[in-house]
């Protein structure tokens, strides 16, 4: 006993049992979570070997950039833990692979290898890294199921003042921009609040919820399709081009009225 008592006083003995507390720990960790690759995989494709197939589609076209393993380089930034959501959104658009550096990507036709198959190998692929926002299920994104008059509050209350209050867009600084939203498929308009591409803030579900995110997407669906009551639209980008219209138009009548005018009193007085 006095030996053991003397071995506890020792004064690595308390470094010892730290030691393997946290090895225990760990290792019980070890055995008990599920493998996040994955996981993380599985949730954004379902197959395996979609992670094999979009790995080989990295390296062939974005390697290059982003680094043999996402890690990023000074040309573009990591995709570890961007997740599928941000691949989806960036490929399925066409603004990657980027054909030219610039303060932002434009959305562009898409290179004739991105097919849907393909885009979903490399979200999974991309997935498999770090984990991330995921791809929205087709419920999420279901406009039918949203409510337009919620999610036009929703809209105008976080996005008008880039996006404009139908979605047309606007100018933004240092050579970015807000896109028009009206070629973004409702799976898109979700990637993006979850996402934040380009000067975009993050909504997340914590600031916006799934439910809210698609009422917002009834509601920027639903204005595509209504008409412009007092006449043409002007591109609907709002006050400065009406505004610059009237002003043009209003001025133009006012010349020729005036010409017209004094033309008519010069025959006159002739």
């Amino acid at each position: 006993m006095n030996s053991i008592t003397a071995r506890r006083r020792h004064p690595l003995a308390r470094v010892a049992v730290v030691a393997l507390a946290l090895g225990l720990l760990g290792g019980g960790y070890a055995l008990a979570a599920p493998n996040g690759s994955t996981a993380d995989a599985a949730i954004a494709s379902g197959k395996a070997d979609d992670v094999a197939q979009g790995k080989s589609l990295f390296v062939a076209h974005c390697a290059s950039c982003h680094g043999m393993n996402a890690e990023g380089t000074s040309k573009a930034p990591t995709l570890v833990g961007v997740g599928a959501a941000a691949v989806d959104f960036q490929v399925s658009s066409g603004r990657m692979p980027a054909s030219e550096a610039g303060p932002q990507a434009p959305r562009k036709p898409r290179a004739e290898w991105v097919t849907d198959d393909a885009v979903r190998d490399l979200a999974a692929y991309v997935q498999s890294l770090g984990g991330g926002p995921t791809v929205p299920s087709a419920e999420q994104v279901d406009a039918a199921k949203g409510d337009p008059a919620k999610g036009g509050e929703l809209f105008r209350a976080n996005c008008i003042q880039c996006h404009n209050f139908v979605g047309a867009g606007g100018a933004l600084t240092y050579g970015k921009y807000a896109p028009p939203l009206n070629p973004a498929t409702p799976t898109q308009i979700y990637e993006a609040m979850v996402t934040g591409p380009q000067a975009m803030p993050v909504f997340n579900d914590s600031t916006i919820t799934p439910e809210q995110k698609r009422d917002m997407i009834a509601y920027i669906t639903h204005v595509r399709s209504q008409v412009d009551p007092g006449g043409s639209g002007l591109g609907r980008i709002g006050p400065v081009t009406e505004g610059l219209v009237g002003w043009i138009v209003g001025l133009s009548l006012l010349i020729l009225a005036s010409i017209w005018i004094t033309a008519k009193k010069r025959r006159a007085q002739a």
